[in-house]
């Protein structure tokens, strides 16, 4: 390892990517791009979906990385590893040709939630949750049945099936793999066996010779071709040496290895990810557990993952709606919302119009405005409403996960996303009722790290974070949080009579 060696880390989300690089030997950000620089659209044929084209994630990809070494003096010898992070659950198929059959179907689109249902029950409970610790539910395995049953042409020309983390790795280096946590978080592994879950495959009646070897999360993921080379600016011959979801990739960048630690994110959608060593899951499956990156035969290690799909998507549609005027900045959002009192003066926002929610059994409920008074209301509750809806969603399933055992007194966050608001930080905190630690991380950096695991350049997770700074330790405060409990009481109970 040199002096100029760096970690080059893609992170592919739903609204941008986003393209870091650390620099090896300090583990010190040396530079960070986004693209598009407007978030990304989904598209919604119908209600309840959500499509994405995935040439369009690589479009970005390649534009963020050239921005990223215009802007640096990076050059493309000294990238030593390349490590991918990527919205989880989404479908994307390729014919043989490797040339994609359709827009991928992404992780908040509803469309096969009564196909996972009727699956669950077609199986069994009992089979589906001891061996695969999950309902099939309106995950990557639900969502090709779909195809397979209302697009049977195009289903037919399907090659290989892929999330969109393995696209994006396709891109670079020609190969179609995934991950053993990748068919996880498809509730296509069997994790009383370790292997694929070919029970699923066989109800689906779905081709095994559709589904991609599976690697471990860190190691030899393919080099990067010439033709992807020369398009991206980087080197042929660099290594990609990790891939993960994005939400066990948001633990690794928070150091959230081991049993009992947790981690958070608050990006389009929120995410409480918790480790354990333990099959454990929820009989509803209202939280899911999926194969953590740093999992092994000898080690268990497994996340359960509480998501609301409707958290900085909300943030970002009440920006659009309250910009008619003037260009509203996230950060005046927080400043307004700021203003009005804990409990938003009775409105209340049920924050879940991004699909079908786990967390109410893949019900679609909609968002939903409760209390609002023209009299008493303006801007600033709209938006203290919203942040406390979104902290309230998020608290209503943590405690699904403390009834499944999981431990969680501490939780840790990257300085990101809406975590840079003081009033959520705030309200997490005190609703929760956990300390709350803020790193200087965010999923990129993550994934570069990652990388630098993969590819040997460190020899242990431990000096991989050894630049990992905690920036600001919240505690909860017992006046504050009587309070925000009291608010939290009323919008249970407005949710719970529109449920």
């Amino acid at each position: 390892m040199t002096k100029h060696s760096y970690l080059l880390g893609i992170d592919v989300g739903s609204s941008s990517i986003k393209v870091s690089a650390i620099e090896a030997s300090t583990g010190n950000l040396a530079g960070a791009t986004v693209s598009p620089e407007q978030e990304m659209s989904m598209q919604a044929l119908k209600p309840g979906w959500a499509e994405q084209d995935p040439d369009l994630w690589w479009e970005h990809v390649v534009t963020a990385t050239q921005k990223l070494l215009e802007n640096t003096d990076i050059t493309k010898d000294d990238v030593a590893a390349i490590g991918i992070s990527y919205q989880m659950h989404g479908l994307v198929v390729v014919d043989k040709n490797k040339r994609v059959l359709r827009p991928s179907i992404i992780w908040c689109d509803s469309r096969a939630a009564d196909i996972g249902e009727k699956a669950f029950h077609n199986i069994g409970p009992e089979k589906c949750l001891h061996n695969y610790l999950n309902s099939p539910g309106n995950f990557t395995a639900s969502k090709l049945r779909w195809v397979k049953e209302n697009e049977p042409e195009l289903y037919h020309k399907i090659h290989k099936i892929m999330l969109p983390g393995d696209f994006i790795a396709m891109k670079l280096t020609n190969r179609i793999c995934t991950t053993h946590s990748g068919l996880s978080e498809g509730i296509l592994w069997n994790f009383k066996e370790n292997k694929l879950a070919r029970d699923i495959l066989d109800t689906y009646a779905i081709d095994e010779e559709l589904i991609p070897e599976a690697l471990n999360s860190f190691g030899d993921h393919g080099e990067l071709t010439a033709e992807a080379a020369e398009e991206i600016g980087l080197k042929k011959g660099t290594k990609v040496t990790y891939r993960a979801g994005d939400q066990p990739n948001n633990a690794f960048s928070l150091n959230v290895l081991n049993p009992g630690e947790v981690a958070a994110t608050a990006g389009t959608s929120g995410v409480i990810y918790g480790i354990t060593d333990s099959l454990g899951y929820d009989e509803k499956s209202r939280v899911n557990t999926f194969v953590h990156v740093n999992h092994t035969a000898e080690q268990n290690r497994y996340g359960v993952l509480l998501c609301i799909n409707g958290t900085g998507i909300l943030n970002s549609w009440l920006r659009k709606q309250f910009s008619i005027e003037s260009t509203l900045t996230y950060s005046q959002m927080n400043e307004l919302a700021g203003q009005a009192s804990i409990g938003s003066d009775g409105l209340k926002i049920l924050p879940f119009g991004n699909g079908s929610e786990r967390i109410f059994e893949n019900k679609e409920i909609g968002a939903q405005v409760h209390g609002l008074n023209f009299n008493r209301h303006d801007k600033t509750h709209f938006l203290r409403a919203a942040q406390e809806g979104i902290v309230f969603s998020l608290y209503y399933g943590f405690q699904i996960m403390q009834d499944m055992g999981l431990t969680l007194d501490t939780v840790r966050a990257g300085h990101a996303n809406m975590f840079l608001s003081p009033l959520f930080r705030d309200a997490f905190v005190n609703t929760t009722g956990t300390r709350l630690e803020l790193y200087n991380t965010d999923g990129a950096q993550g994934a570069a790290r990652a990388a630098g695991v993969g590819a040997g350049i460190y020899s242990s997770h431990e000096e991989a974070f050894e630049s990992l700074k905690k920036i600001d330790l919240l505690e909860p405060q017992p006046e504050k949080r009587k309070l925000y409990l009291d608010a939290y009481q009323n919008w249970l109970n407005t949710l719970q009579s529109n449920l």
